[in-house]
């Protein structure tokens, strides 16, 4: 890290504009789990305009896994319906960069790679529900452990588009039954950032063999009185351009959001 870089603990202190300026000036490149004090964080993904309205018919048809937040006009990098002066080619910690389905780099600013044909997507995250559980009274593993959210590739497949098509990425939280059934409610009641979990208990039915070896994210211990609980991932897309090769497609890294100014409680 650099002279000037920033911990994590000092950003969860630090509100979402200058949040997003701390990230745009290169002090921050790590997760956003926790960050953001109960604002909105937005998965993304940007695509040529010639593959952007097909990306837009795959989120309706894969809404729990893709909710849009909100889109970009062509060659705009600026959301204007997420927050004051979100400039997607600066402020998200990590980027990937997918040519032909390949990750070809992880940059950490995109003004080199921007073009007048580019549209951004803001997905809905689960770390946005992860302040209401918590405020709920259900402890958060990663979040004690200032780990990143586990994420797995899945073999439950999406509803395809004529291009798009691909295996749904969850993420895992590890809770006592008790604390399952009150997510249930509580995140079912938020379907723009993924809503009830999709699957609970034994991850080999959903195509997961080893929960210590996550695709994305890092490993969370699950302890012998829990229970492993999966949400819809917003890094679905990640595995969909992967299986679907489009010329260029531009991520966030698993984990590294997009923090918004809107409250949770709005979503």
């Amino acid at each position: 890290m650099s002279q000037s870089a920033l911990s994590y603990e000092q950003l969860r202190q630090r509100e979402p504009l200058v949040l997003r300026q701390s990230i745009a000036a290169g002090q921050y490149h790590g997760h956003t789990s926790g960050l953001g004090q109960g604002r909105v964080q937005a998965n993304i993904v940007i695509l040529p305009g010639d593959w952007a309205n097909e990306f837009l018919r795959y989120c309706t048809l894969n809404r729990q896994a893709c909710p849009v937040l909100d889109v970009t006009e062509p060659g705009d990098p600026f959301f204007r319906h997420l927050g004051a002066a979100i400039d997607i080619r600066h402020e998200v910690p990590r980027y990937r960069v997918y040519r032909h389905g390949e990750l070809s780099e992880e940059p950490l600013d995109i003004e080199h790679l921007w073009r007048d044909d580019l549209v951004a997507f803001a997905l809905g995250c689960s770390f946005s529900f992860e302040q209401p559980l918590l405020d709920a009274g259900i402890r958060l593993r990663h979040i004690d452990l200032g780990r990143n959210v586990a994420m797995y590739r899945t073999h439950i497949d999406t509803r395809p588009t004529a291009r798009l098509s691909g295996k749904m990425v969850v993420s895992m939280r590890p809770m006592k039954a008790a604390d399952a059934i009150q997510a249930i409610r509580i995140t079912g009641r938020m379907p723009n950032v993924h809503g009830a979990p999709v699957h609970i208990g034994d991850p080999s039915l959903i195509g997961i063999h080893a929960l210590d070896v996550p695709d994305y994210g890092d490993a969370v211990p699950v302890e012998a009185d829990e229970l492993p609980v999966f949400w819809a991932c917003g890094v679905t897309p990640q595995s969909v351009v992967q299986a679907s090769r489009p010329p260029l497609c531009i991520t966030h890294a698993p984990g590294c959001m997009l923090v918004t100014d809107l409250w949770n409680r709005d979503v």
